[in-house]
C-alpha cells in the first residue's frame, strides 16, 4: 500500500489530465458542430433594465370572462446590437396566464424579445425576468464554500465539475442535435467523466482504479437492462410534447428518440453509481490501510456492510431526483388517469418507473463489484509491497 500522507507537492497526473481534458473537449466540439453551428439564430432576446412605468389599460370581456391587462413601459437595453437604447416595451398579463408572476415596477431587470426583427420598425415584448444573474450568485456562493471547506479538493471539484458541464453541453448536445449516434455517444461521455472526474478529484491511486471499476461496471449494467427494457416495454420514444418538437427538428439523419431514453437512464444514473463506488473503495483503502492483516474474506464483507449502509440512501436519493425533475408531468398524469392501470401504463410514467428502477438496480450491481474488485486491488498491492519487504 502506497504512503498514506498527505502530499503538498503538485500531482503532475492532475495536470496531465486536465491538459488532456480540455484538448478532448475542444476536438469533441469540433467533431459535434461540423454539420451545423449551434446557437446561430438571429438575435431575439436582449436583456433590459425598466427605467419607468409610462401607461397601462384593462381590456375585459364580459361575455367569456377574458380579462387582459397591458402595462407598457420604457427600459434601456444592456446588451446585444441594441445596447444602450431606450425602448419602447409592454407586459401583457391575461385569464389565460394567469400566475403569481408580478407586474413589473422601475429598476426590474428583464429579457425582452423583439418579434419584429429585421424590419423597420421593431417591437419589444416582456419575455421574463432575468434571473440568471441571481442564479449567478446562488453559484458564487456554491464555489466560495466548496473552496473554503474543500480546500485542493475543492477546486479539483469545481475543475472536474466544469469539464463534465463541457463535456455534456458542448459535446454530448450538440452531437444528439447534429444526429450522431446516441449510443456511442453517451458510452464515450460516461468514460470520459468518470475517468476524468476520478483522476482530477482523487489522482492515480487505487480509490481512482477502484471505483472507476467499479462504477463502470454499474454504469454498463445499467446501461445494459436500460437497452434490454426498452425493447421488452416497446417505447416510442414519445414521452412529452418536448418529445415531439425534438422530432421535428431540422436533423439531416433525426434523433433517435428511443436512444434518447437510453441516454436519460445512463448519464443519471452515472453519478449516484460513481458516489456509491467511491464510498465503498475509499472505505475499504481506509480499513486496509489501518488493519492490514485484515482476509480478503472480511475486507469483501466490510464492502457489502458499508454498501448496505449507502444503498438506503442512494437509491432514495435516485428515486426522488427522478420524482422531483418531473413532478408537474407526474400531477398532470395523475389527474387526468382514470385508473391506476392507466397511469403505470402510459409511456411518460413507465420512462420515470424504468429510470428510476434501473439506476437503482445499477447502484445495487456497483456495490458487491466494487467490493470485489478493492479486495482484489488492494490485497494484491498489499502482498506485493511485503514480498518486496521480504
Amino acid at each position: 500500500m502506497r504512503s498514506h500522507k498527505k502530499k503538498n507537492k503538485i500531482d503532475p497526473v492532475r495536470i496531465i489530465t486536465v491538459v488532456i481534458s480540455a484538448v478532448l473537449i475542444f476536438i469533441g466540439n469540433r467533431i459535434a458542430v461540423s454539420d451545423r453551428q449551434l446557437l446561430s439564430h438571429p438575435e431575439t432576446a436582449a436583456r433590459a433594465k425598466v427605467i419607468e412605468l409610462t401607461y397601462s389599460y384593462d381590456d375585459n370581456h364580459e361575455d367569456n370572462n377574458y380579462y387582459s391587462t397591458f402595462q407598457y413601459f420604457n427600459a434601456e437595453i444592456l446588451s446585444g446590437s441594441h445596447k444602450g437604447e431606450v425602448v419602447e416595451s409592454y407586459q401583457q398579463m391575461n385569464s389565460y396566464n394567469d400566475t403569481d408572476e408580478r407586474m413589473i415596477r422601475p429598476g426590474d431587470r428583464v429579457i425582452l424579445y423583439n418579434y419584429a426583427i429585421g424590419t423597420d420598425l421593431d417591437e419589444w415584448v416582456f419575455g421574463s425576468y432575468a434571473r440568471f444573474d441571481n442564479v449567478l450568485v446562488l453559484g458564487i456562493i456554491y464555489l466560495v464554500l466548496l473552496i473554503f471547506l474543500g480546500r485542493g479538493k475543492g477546486i479539483n471539484t469545481i475543475i472536474a465539475l466544469a469539464y463534465t458541464c463541457l463535456a455534456v453541453f458542448c459535446v454530448f448536445l450538440p452531437a444528439v442535435i447534429n444526429g450522431k449516434n446516441i449510443y456511442a455517444l453517451t458510452a464515450v461521455v460516461c468514460i470520459f467523466i468518470i475517468v476524468m472526474t476520478l483522476l482530477i478529484t482523487n489522482g492515480a491511486s487505487e480509490k481512482s482504479l477502484c471505483t472507476m471499476l467499479g462504477c463502470g461496471a454499474g454504469v454498463l449494467s445499467a446501461a445494459i437492462l436500460s437497452f434490454i427494457f426498452d425493447r421488452w416495454m416497446h417505447l416510442s420514444g414519445i414521452i412529452d410534447e418536448h418529445s415531439i418538437y425534438i422530432k421535428l427538428l431540422d436533423s439531416e439523419k433525426g434523433i433517435n428518440l428511443r436512444a434518447l431514453i437510453f441516454a436519460m437512464i445512463t448519464i443519471g444514473a452515472m453519478g449516484a453509481v460513481m458516489d456509491v463506488a467511491m464510498d465503498i473503495a475509499s472505505s475499504l483503502y481506509e480499513i486496509k490501510y489501518h488493519a492490514p492483516q485484515i482476509s480478503r474474506k472480511e475486507l469483501f464483507k466490510s464492502g457489502l456492510n458499508i454498501g448496505r449502509d449507502v444503498m438506503g440512501t442512494m437509491a432514495n436519493t435516485l428515486v426522488l431526483a427522478y420524482i422531483g425533475s418531473s413532478l408537474c408531468n407526474i400531477i398532470l398524469r395523475v389527474s387526468y388517469a382514470g385508473s391506476i392501470m392507466e397511469l403505470v401504463n402510459t409511456e411518460s410514467i413507465a420512462v420515470e418507473l424504468l429510470q428510476a428502477i434501473t439506476g437503482s438496480l445499477g447502484i445495487l450491481l456497483t456495490i458487491p463489484l466494487t467490493a470485489l474488485l478493492s479486495c482484489a486491488v488492494y490485497n494484491g498491492r498489499s502482498r506485493h509491497a511485503s514480498e518486496s519487504k521480504d
